[in-house]
């Protein structure tokens, strides 16, 4: 009896070494501009080509400025690792979906939209958020530089394997609770260590019901409780979602596809390392208070204190969050006066997420005080974003959806927050620093985000469905 986990990575081992790691057959390999370069100089230097460049696949995300992206990149740094990209790119006969393509976007974003991530597959990139391509049945995780370079010489990669869990959430969830919401509970259960050393799949009720969309924040954020990676069983929500896009298999080759699609599911009887089940009625709308993602709340309860936590480790960490991020202990968090909103990012940039912000938005008008970000994942989401009348509505609140990036995600880019202002994001990490120095990160779902931008300050979007 195997799991899920086991029938993908045992199909991969091209050597198993005694006491040692697998050598892992990769699918494919996506790079972008900020981890790519040393890989590039590497294989240059010992005169090694690219093994098989058409299972590498390239895009400019995390360095790209969100606004007016036909001018030339301001920031000097950011110029010349996208230059780079684009060099290296051509020297080594890699597809590049950079600046100014028609198909550009965040590197998770892109490979599922355009049909390069499939179920059954393997897939690496020099990021640890690589765990969203997991929603798809496959395995996925994010790979250090050194790493980048041994896939690109040779298509494979020394990995011991991890260990397996499972969790499982069965239950409907309530009107206004997302996939962001899950993941933030689960995380505030089990801590940011509580995934270490473990492959985590995600099963129950609750998980077939999401769309493929929801599936993949699920995914992502896998990582921040020190998972390897997550991954969710394919079935007709899957094969739905892939059928007939740009690059996934056709006609015969998609039946041929399938039939080995549908035998990707965890055996009956088969055994985990540790295994959790939640109810969805327990979950509900979430938003963090402190500085990593597992510091989270339902955002009608109050910030804990330190009568809340059993060791001294733990009571520290909790003043040095509150400390940074200005809050109190028995505080609540919900009418918090907030100055920026950051929609977007691998996590929620998708069409789904745009479309959630919408239905809050609409009609409404942003809030004085506040600074709006709304960053689509990639061009093929701002082209449906425009379609659907989306553009418009932000428009007619007074927010200028921007163009396709990372963004205010990890401020690589232009979109920093202030030192010391909140902003409610809908990324996937809030530590200190991580939107700009000094920044004070919340995460939370779109619909969150939404009703902050329209209200100026930290709102129950429940709240606000009702009323639209």
């Amino acid at each position: 009896m195997k799991t899920l986990f086991d029938k993908i990575w045992d199909a991969h081992i091209v050597k198993n070494i005694p006491n040692g790691p697998d050598v892992l057959y990769i699918d494919k390999q996506f790079i972008h501009e900020v981890t790519s370069p040393q890989a590039f100089d590497g294989l240059r230097k010992r005169k090694i080509p690219i093994f098989r460049p058409e299972q590498t696949i390239a895009t400019a995300d995390h360095n790209t400025p969100t606004i007016d992206q036909h001018l030339p990149v301001k920031d000097e740094l950011s110029r010349k690792q996208l230059d780079k990209l684009t060099e290296n790119c051509e020297e080594f006969g890699v597809e590049l979906y950079g600046l100014g393509h028609p198909q550009n976007g965040v590197v998770h974003i892109i490979g599922p939209e355009l049909g390069i991530t499939l179920p059954g597959n393997t897939y690496v990139c020099g990021d640890s958020h690589t765990a969203t391509h997991g929603a798809f049945g496959s395995i996925a995780f994010g790979i250090g530089t050194s790493q980048v370079e041994m896939v690109m010489a040779t298509q494979c990669l020394l990995q011991n394997k991890p260990k397996k869990m499972r969790i499982n959430i069965n239950g409907k969830l309530k009107a206004g609770v997302s996939a962001k919401d899950v993941i933030l509970y689960i995380i505030s259960k089990l801590t940011t260590g509580g995934g270490t050393g473990y492959f985590i799949e995600y099963a129950g009720d609750t998980i077939r019901s999401l769309s493929m969309e929801e599936r993949m924040t699920i995914c992502n954020m896998s990582i921040e409780m020190g998972a390897r990676g997550g991954l969710i069983a394919p079935d007709e929500t899957t094969f739905k979602y892939v059928k007939d896009r740009k690059f996934a298999p056709k006609d015969k080759n998609y039946d041929k596809s399938l039939k080995y699609w549908k035998t990707l599911y965890t055996d009956d009887n088969a055994v985990f390392d540790k295994e959790y089940s939640f109810d969805a009625v327990d979950i509900d709308v979430m938003i963090t208070y402190g500085t990593n993602p597992g510091m989270g709340i339902k955002v009608t309860e109050l910030i804990p204190s330190t009568d809340d936590f059993d060791t001294e480790s733990e009571k520290n960490g909790l003043k040095k969050s509150l400390n940074y991020m200005d809050l109190q202990q028995n505080e609540p968090i919900m009418n918090k006066v907030v100055n920026y909103v950051f929609i977007g990012s691998c996590t929620n940039g998708r069409i789904e997420d745009l479309r959630t912000a919408a239905s809050i938005i609409k009609g409404r008008k942003k809030a004085d005080n506040i600074t709006a970000w709304i960053v689509p994942g990639s061009k093929l989401v701002e082209e449906q974003a425009n379609k659907e009348g989306l553009t418009k509505i932000f428009a007619d609140a007074g927010i200028k959806m921007r163009q396709p990036g990372c963004s205010a995600c990890l401020a690589m880019n232009d979109d920093k927050v202030p030192s010391g202002e909140y902003c409610v994001s809908t990324s996937n990490r809030n530590f200190e620093g991580r939107q700009g120095p000094g920044a004070r990160t919340l995460l939370a779902s779109p619909a969150l985000a939404a009703a902050v931008a329209v209200t100026g300050k930290i709102t129950n979007p429940v709240d606000l469905l009702s009323d639209n």
